[in-house]
């Protein structure tokens, strides 16, 4: 299983609405989309990502997050969704997310391991989630299995 690497991480506001959410960056994005705002993200490099590495990561921000968010991920999927179980499994206090650069989730993926799910790959002349023409969805669980669009509530 390809290991995956981020290479950095922060609270965020406005990613996940509602949510106080740290925010993982993760390195060696296949997707490489166009006018892509974290060219950065394309190297394979940085520290593995690691279940040790999330319970720093939680232990650091302890109260203060609601929320974890993958941002990337994109060459190990399933990797993913394993730290998103692990994340519940083990912060059941804590939503999950994952923004994924493909225009939709991989079948190997367990939607309901996640609360949140962005796909979509960035394309520059439709805009980002906070515009109206945009590609890309950002998706909330729902009842049961459902999950419900909620990209209307980035616009204005």
């Amino acid at each position: 299983m390809k290991e995956l690497k981020y290479v950095n991480y922060g609270v965020v506001f406005q990613e996940i609405p509602d949510e106080v959410t740290l925010s993982v960056n993760i390195s060696n994005c296949p997707c490489h989309c166009p006018g892509c705002h974290s060219k950065y993200l394309w190297q394979d490099v940085g520290e593995p990502l690691t279940p040790l590495s999330l319970e720093r990561f939680v232990k650091e921000y302890g109260e203060d997050i609601t929320c974890i968010c993958f941002m990337g991920g994109d060459a190990n999927p399933m990797y993913i969704n394993k730290l998103a179980c692990y994340l519940h499994q083990t912060h059941p206090e804590l939503k999950v997310a994952w923004y994924s650069g493909r225009s939709r989730v991989p079948s190997t993926i367990n939607m309901a391991d996640f609360d949140y799910i962005k796909v979509g790959p960035y394309i520059a002349h439709l805009g980002c989630l906070k515009d109206c023409t945009t590609n890309q969805r950002l998706y909330k669980k729902a009842v049961g299995d459902e999950f419900a669009d909620i990209t209307s509530r980035f616009w204005k």
